[in-house]
């Protein structure tokens, strides 16, 4: 079912205001580094005898824009909130998806020490909630109970943001009540943080590339992250999102398509305990998909393409879940 057009542009708009706010909340002289052969705009500002560069993102249109605008662009702080705030409200009496208090708690504490614009992003489920308001489309009755918060990052954004979460995220989730959980790692190193007395789990994940190690360190957050396969396709090139708690809360998900080719993937990697989540998986990327070979149709093509390209495994693991979900097929087969 569609979303009426004017809560479709009323989460637009909350979405933009979000991003110019931040956007000019980053104090001090912007300017740009090469690092690899590609560009990072960051902004410099000296505190006391020490000059402080803080990270703002790729090189792109975009982020030019922004910059060129940043000051004129930010709002009266009490303004601002009170603006969103009631985009918020507006959106969850047209029921789209909110935050338990917790959960909303966590992730705006996470935003505010930086934790999406220095490369995080949040998948799984919670992710899946926001693509309603991405797609202006109703997902409800897909969701499935989850109290777990998933974030992913690649290991190598160190070589382009030298900042850390400030503070950092042991401070932060020592105030949030969150501690790490036990591990079964011979070092010691936490990648999984729970809420104490039950609740709430946080996890940090990361891509596992050809070193194929199991934990490794994601620097500009300063944690450690579980590494799995084929992470590396989901969260490349997010895109921005709003979760619906308070007065809305900035993070970064995977782009649709992506999100929902994923999910035909490791649909067929599951295994013991977790292959009860199969299901899940295939109906999330049904629903996905649906909308997008409607709306996106190029997009979803570039996806389903790129992950075809990536190895007899991908492939395998694909065709294994549209045998499954027939229709999923037929849903493809109309864009090639």
């Amino acid at each position: 079912m569609r979303l009426p057009l004017t809560v479709h542009t009323a989460y637009q708009d909350l979405l933009e205001a979000h991003r110019a706010c931040t956007m000019a909340r980053i104090q001090g002289s912007p300017f740009t580094k090469e690092i690899a052969g590609k560009t990072y705009w960051y902004t410099r500002q000296r505190i006391g005898k020490e000059k402080v560069e803080r990270y703002v993102g790729p090189d792109n249109d975009e982020i030019r824009r922004r910059i060129d605008g940043m000051r004129s662009e930010l709002e009266d702080e009490r303004s601002f909130e009170r603006r969103c705030a009631r985009l918020v409200a507006q959106l969850r009496a047209a029921g789209l998806a909110t935050l338990d208090r917790q959960t909303g708690s966590i992730l705006n504490a996470m935003a505010r020490v930086g934790v999406f614009r220095l490369g995080g992003t949040l998948v799984g489920t919670h992710a899946f909630r926001l693509y309603g308001a991405e797609l202006g489309a109703s997902l409800s009755g897909i969701f499935a109970v989850t109290e777990d918060v998933d974030i992913a990052a690649f290991e190598n954004l160190k070589l382009a943001i030298h900042e850390q979460a400030d503070p950092s995220l042991a401070e932060t989730f020592k105030a949030l009540q969150l501690e790490p959980a036990p591990n079964l790692d011979e070092k010691g190193r936490p990648t999984r943080w729970r809420l104490k007395g039950g609740g709430v789990v946080v996890d940090f994940l990361a891509p596992r590339m050809q070193s194929r190690r199991q934990i490794v360190k994601l620097e500009p957050l300063n944690v450690y992250a579980q590494t799995l396969p084929f992470l590396n396709y989901l969260i490349a090139d997010p895109i921005p999102a709003v979760v619906l708690y308070r007065s809305g809360v900035l993070v970064q998900i995977p782009r649709p398509e992506r999100y929902a080719i994923h999910k035909l993937i490791v649909a067929q990697r599951r295994t013991g305990p977790g292959l009860g989540k199969a299901p899940k998986d295939l109906t999330q990327a049904e629903a996905l998909i649906s909308i997008l070979v409607e709306d996106r149709p190029g997009e979803i093509a570039e996806a389903y393409e790129t992950a075809m390209e990536s190895g007899k495994k991908w492939r395998e693991a694909i065709a294994a879940s549209l045998k499954q979900r027939p229709a999923i097929k037929t849903l493809l087969d109309r864009i090639g």
